[in-house]
């Protein structure tokens, strides 16, 4: 009898994807909620003079608040790569490319709430933002995750980590 040495020789990094994701996403809400209570829309909150200050807005569009009126798309391609990153976390091999992978969903999950829950309605809703570092775009702490994911991941897959790089020993 011919035995199975797959799940052997690859390590499993579900829980990995999970945990990091679940814990961004909530994170996310968290800090949202925290922001909403404090601050008013639209009136700046200096922190470091002009150049990093708290601003609450609410962005219907994707980052730099492009495409304003494709909310709904955002709002399927936020629940795939979530529901992607579920998919394939047994699938991966390497605890980089996991943990890049469980970054970017941590916050397409915190955004994906805001669309889901926000007004002006179910899977139209406006993501809520609030950083704003010098005269950069405002973001939140999801963007901020999907941004250092990404990062994690190309290291991941530049390094050899990607494909069973990483055997877990």
């Amino acid at each position: 009898m011919k035995q199975d040495t797959t799940a052997q020789r690859t390590p499993r990094y579900l829980g990995l994807v999970v945990a990091v994701m679940l814990a961004i996403g909530a994170v996310d809400q968290g800090v949202k909620q925290l922001m909403l209570n404090w601050l008013e829309p639209g009136v700046p909150q200096p922190v470091i003079g002009d150049w990093f200050r708290f601003y609450l807005l609410f962005n219907s569009g994707a980052a730099f608040s492009m495409g304003e009126n494709l909310t709904w798309v955002f709002t399927a391609i936020q629940l795939a790569f979530v529901l992607g990153a579920l998919w394939f976390g047994p699938r991966m091999s390497s605890k980089w490319e996991a943990l890049g992978v469980a970054m970017i969903a941590g916050g397409a999950l915190g955004n994906l709430v805001d669309r889901l829950f926000r007004d002006p309605g179910f899977w139209f809703g406006h993501v809520v933002d609030y950083i704003s570092v010098g005269n950069f775009a405002v973001f939140n702490l999801a963007d901020a995750a999907i941004t250092v994911g990404v990062v994690v991941y190309f290291i991941a897959a530049l390094t050899g980590e990607l494909n069973g790089g990483d055997d877990g020993r």
